[in-house]
This record gives C-alpha cells, sequence and structure tokens, in this order.
C-alpha cells in the first residue's frame, strides 16, 4: 500500500460517486422535463395555428361548397353525350323561365358562356354532363325563332353542333324529362350555364314558378 493514500480518502471517493450519480439522475429529469415544455408548446402552437386557419378559411369554404362543380352528381346516363337528332328541329316552349329553346323533343336548350362564337369549349367530361345537340341533317326552326340565326358548327371530331345566334347548344345530363331546367345557372367547367331565349340572348330572369315543366 502507498504510504500516501490514507484510508479515511475512500469515502469522499465514494462520495463523489454518489454525487455523480445523483446529478446524472437530476439531469435526466430536467432533459425530461424540458422535452415535455417543449412538446406542449409544440402542441399548443399548432392548435392556435389550426383555430386560425379554420377562422380564416370556415366562409371560404362554405362558399366553395356552395358553388362545387354541379356535374359532379349528374347522371349522364339520361341524355346520351354521342346522341344525334336525324331530324333535329329547335322550338320555343313557354316553361318556367318564360319563353326559351327547346329541341324536337322539348328538351330544354342551353349556352355555355364560356364559348367563343360558333365554337365549343365544352369537351370529355362536359360534354357527358352537357351533350351537345348534334345534328344529322340542318335543323328546322319552329316558329318564334328567327331562321337565319339557326345555323351548326363542326365541332373536333368533325360533328355538327347547332347553334344558335352563334352560342353552339346543349342539353344537360341530368333534365330527366321535357320543361326541366336544373342546368339553369349552373357554374360548372368554368362558365355558367344558361337557358336561352328566342331572340337569342341568355335568361338570367328568376323562374315564374318552382314546377318544371310546360
Amino acid at each position: 500500500m502507498r504510504p500516501d493514500v490514507h484510508w479515511n480518502e475512500r469515502p469522499r471517493s465514494a462520495d463523489r460517486g454518489l454525487l455523480t450519480k445523483q446529478q446524472t439522475i437530476m439531469e435526466n429529469l430536467v432533459k425530461r422535463h424540458i422535452r415535455t415544455v417543449a412538446t406542449f408548446a409544440s402542441a399548443l402552437l399548432i392548435t392556435t395555428a389550426a383555430a386560425g386557419c379554420s377562422d380564416d378559411r370556415g366562409e371560404a369554404g362554405v362558399s366553395a361548397a356552395k358553388t362545387h362543380d354541379a356535374a359532379d352528381k349528374v347522371d349522364t346516363g339520361v341524355v346520351p353525350a354521342a346522341s344525334s337528332s336525324a331530324d333535329p328541329a329547335v322550338d320555343v316552349k313557354n316553361g318556367t323561365y318564360g319563353k326559351m329553346l327547346v329541341d324536337q323533343k322539348g328538351r330544354t336548350l342551353y349556352l355555355f358562356e364560356k364559348d367563343t362564337k360558333n365554337k365549343s369549349q365544352c369537351k370529355g367530361d362536359c360534354a357527358k354532363a352537357w351533350p351537345p345537340f348534334i345534328a344529322k341533317t340542318a335543323p328546322t326552326a319552329g316558329d318564334g325563332l328567327k331562321k337565319d340565326l339557326l345555323k351548326t358548327t363542326k365541332r373536333d371530331d368533325a360533328s355538327k353542333q347547332v347553334t344558335y345566334n352563334g352560342h353552339p347548344l346543349y342539353r344537360f345530363a341530368d333534365d330527366q324529362k321535357a320543361g326541366d331546367t336544373n342546368g339553369q345557372d349552373v357554374d360548372a367547367f368554368g362558365a355558367k350555364w344558361f337557358v336561352v331565349g328566342p331572340d337569342g340572348k341568355k335568361i338570367t330572369t328568376k323562374p315564374r314558378t318552382n314546377d318544371s315543366g310546360y
């Protein structure tokens, strides 16, 4: 045994070891507490931000829901998009929105605000929800229509679509019977759709009655 080492110094080493263990435990507890506080703070910030976003976007969300594309729920099997008329005709009926254009079977005809003169912008899914009024022969004009406004225009697939006053005409797949006007003022595929008057202009007046039909 070395002469400079004393027995009474050994407890001091033990004390230092115990102190070191206590310090390690305390450090771990402090670190755990810091992590807990940080986690709670992060959660609080996320909750606050989410609440802020909810307040800011709540009104916009409601508005978006109201203007949701109406074509999403359209039954495109009612009026096949590929159908065409061998003896096409455009007539005038006094319906829900007053005097308006219909086809030879009394189905409401619409114009699409996105179209340019004699040029359809409705293709693909749009043409399934809003079948173009396709004609195999020249359409005939019924009473009350201006014959010189009734023509046809060639679509991209080479089919001929009936036009009136330069507006390509369409049916609406969700109109299940003559006189239905479910497509009126619907915002879908980039623009609004309107029934057409005998003057060749869109009809934007309020309906005369809640009942559809003639």
